[in-house]
């Protein structure tokens, strides 16, 4: 059971974490360039929602593949690299 003490102590931690978060507005402060690559790689999962692809939809499914494959680095890539590299795309 914690302490009146630590419990207060966790609230003022997790009250300055959620405001330092507002504050940076991560995205708005990204380049342009990786913005709209953000907004392309969301419509294409939108668009793989709507027509029920048949295949792998998520980074977990593709790293799994890629596990068994052996695919070096496969730790490091995101959905989209993942996909390129075992040919999904």
């Amino acid at each position: 059971m914690a302490t009146q003490r630590q419990v207060s102590a966790a609230k003022k931690n997790v009250k300055k974490a959620q405001s330092g978060a507002q504050k940076k507005k991560s995205i708005a402060s990204m380049p342009k360039a990786t913005r709209t690559a953000l907004g392309k790689q969301g419509a294409a999962v939108a668009q793989r929602k709507r027509t029920g692809a048949k295949g792998p939809k998520t980074r977990a499914e593709l790293y799994e593949m890629a596990k068994k494959r052996g695919l070096e680095g496969r730790s490091k890539m995101g959905r989209d690299e993942l996909a390129k590299a075992l040919g999904e795309s």
